[in-house]
């Protein structure tokens, strides 16, 4: 299943079933589980954990040295879930001895052209849009979409089922559920459509509503927001891991639509 035009170390240790088209590069520390299909003109580098039934197609590079000056030649790996997809030009840069690796989820998809960078973390069921920025050390939840040319800074955060409109600057962490749009970046409602689709009902739905009106809409700042939701609502595990996102966000979470004010 290696085509005769394909360049494979024979140290790689390359799965049953796994197709290799002409004119790809894999270097000998590359693991490659069943199932996958890697197209034609791939470079797959040194420390590559690929699982399977992945797909990786034309002009993808795979575990290149991060662009990362700090860097000093260690041992780091990039590790991709079973089931995802990266389409054509993606780079995906591996790890440094800060986290140790770059990982990406399992069902994802990063469309074209889109850069991962050093030690992120990316969940699963992500979808990154075509010609996306992701600097190094990002973490982003499940079933998070982030919408084509967009860009995060580095040590940025973004939670679960968040969808980020297309071309946004993401300088602020972006709590769970949610959506954000504009220049400057802000809120624009609760992510009310992916909910549903992930089989969120209306009364959880209603839940997640009523939090970020507190935070977004009830003219406090985050602290006061947070000790009236601890007040006036009951624990859940959704409004325990909103609380606890943005009492642990280092950078602060995106403004509030309208206030012109970052909400903390």
């Amino acid at each position: 299943m290696i085509h005769q035009l394909a360049a494979v170390d024979k140290r790689a240790k390359i799965s049953k079933n796994v197709i290799v088209e002409p004119f790809t590069t894999i270097a000998g520390d590359v693991e490659i589980g069943e199932g996958t299909w890697i197209g034609p003109n791939v470079t797959i580098m040194d420390g590559a954990r690929i699982g399977k039934n992945c797909r990786i197609f034309p002009g993808t590079v795979i575990s290149a040295i991060p662009q990362d000056l700090k860097f000093d030649g260690e041992d780091t790996q990039v590790i991709i879930g079973d089931d995802t997809t990266i389409r054509e030009c993606v780079t995906v840069n591996r790890g440094t001895k800060a986290l140790g690796y770059t990982k990406i989820g399992a069902n994802c998809l990063i469309m074209a052209t889109s850069h991962i960078a050093h030690d992120c973390v990316i969940g699963d069921h992500v979808i990154i849009v075509n010609g996306c920025g992701i600097a190094g050390h990002v973490e982003i939840g499940d079933y998070t979409v982030m919408g084509g040319l967009s860009a995060v800074h580095q040590f940025g955060k973004i939670g679960k089922h968040v969808m980020i409109s297309g071309g946004t600057l993401v300088r602020k962490d972006i709590p769970p559920y949610v959506k954000v749009a504009r220049e400057p970046m802000s809120y624009a409602g609760i992510n009310s459509v992916g909910l549903r689709r992930r089989g969120f009902t209306n009364e959880k739905i209603f839940e997640i509503q009523k939090i970020y009106r507190a935070i977004f809409q009830m003219k406090m700042n985050v602290s006061q927001a947070i000790s009236h939701i601890e007040k006036e609502m009951l624990p859940t595990a959704e409004r325990d891991e909103i609380l606890q996102f943005i009492q642990n966000s280092p950078r602060g979470i995106v403004k509030g639509y309208g206030t012109g004010k970052d909400s903390n």
